[in-house]
């Protein structure tokens, strides 16, 4: 490894506002403590988060840095007391509270995993916070099993690539939605054996349809609103339907006597204000459940674009059109 400098850049927010409002700036380079490496960050995954954080609706947590960024990949450049997991050097990605778009971030090391084979670092940099969110939503809440069958919207979203594939890995029936024809294509490429376009046709009639009437086993749901109510005509009776953003707000109209007669359960949970031990503990379920997967080519980051660290604003931008298919990550 090269020498560590003392300054490093880091892109925060200057205000709340558009991606204008995006700065790198300089920073001394962080000190990593009890338990923690310093990863010397080559990648940098770009997520719904950090647009809501640098819009002022998404603080971080107590004792995360105010630059933004929740997950990274790279090489370990040092480690603190008692860290001795991974030699300097070693590839890792990691999650992180905070601290991402930067040349360097510290985090603990049981919330760090190894880079998979075949795997590179900017592919890397797109995997911890989108494999964290939907394994313990979709797996975990959500007990998606074997011949079940997931419906998520979304799906070309960086949430929404990572659940077909690993729903199909899984053994699980898969349908999607996306916005265009050609998001379409693309969820039925990853796997999904239904796509709906939801600008055209009711996906709660289509999901009725191609399961024969019995509905979605388990829901995974980033839009909320009036999604919420058709949510539950879509379920099938047992089901759960898991949410875990409300792009289109988190207030609706909902007629609860469907949770009662069908049984459902309405979940949802944040990854991000979770404490180090519980990440923890996602991250060795990945390990030994996900990353053998993407060591063998069966699940991968769907990558849609690539934007140097002083571009952040462009790649913010990326992401707010909704025009992307899979994650943006920043490289350093």
């Amino acid at each position: 490894m090269a020498a560590i400098s003392d300054t490093m850049r880091a892109v925060i927010a200057q205000g709340t506002g558009g991606p204008e409002v995006l700065a790198v700036v300089e920073r001394p380079v962080p000190t990593p403590g009890e338990g923690e490496i310093l990863v010397r960050v080559r990648a940098a995954g770009v997520n719904r988060p950090d647009v809501l954080q640098r819009q002022g609706g998404y603080p971080p947590p107590p004792g995360a840095p105010d630059i933004l960024g929740l997950e990274i990949a790279g090489e370990v450049a040092a480690a603190g007391p008692n860290a001795a997991r991974f030699p300097v050097g070693t590839p890792v990605m990691a999650l992180v509270a905070g601290g991402g778009y930067a040349e360097y971030a510290v985090v603990h090391e049981s919330n760090a995993l190894p880079v998979p084979a075949g795997l590179s670092l900017e592919e890397a940099g797109a995997v911890p916070e989108t494999y964290f969110t939907v394994w313990t939503n979709v797996f975990e809440r959500g007990r998606l099993a074997a011949g079940e069958t997931l419906l998520v919207h979304g799906g070309t979203s960086g949430i929404g690539t990572t659940a077909i594939q690993l729903a199909k890995a899984f053994g699980a029936r898969v349908i999607a939605t996306a916005g265009t024809a050609a998001k379409c294509d693309a969820c039925r490429t990853l796997g999904a054996d239904v796509a709906v376009n939801y600008r055209e046709a009711d996906f709660v009639a289509a999901v009725k349809e191609a399961t024969g009437g019995r509905g979605a086993d388990v829901i995974l749901d980033m839009v909320g609103g009036d999604y919420i109510p058709r949510n539950y005509e879509a379920a099938a009776r047992d089901g759960r339907i898991v949410q875990i953003a409300f792009l289109n707000g988190s207030r609706a109209e909902a007629d609860f006597r469907l949770l009662m007669v069908k049984r459902l359960t309405h979940t949802g949970s944040t990854l991000r204000p979770r404490t180090v031990a519980e990440k923890a503990g996602i991250a060795r379920a990945l390990e030994e459940k996900v990353l053998p997967l993407l060591a063998e080519g069966r699940a991968r980051p769907v990558m849609d674009s690539r934007f140097p660290l002083q571009d952040a604003a462009l790649a913010h931008a990326r992401m707010e059109s909704g025009a992307h298919i899979g994650k943006i990550v920043l490289t350093l």
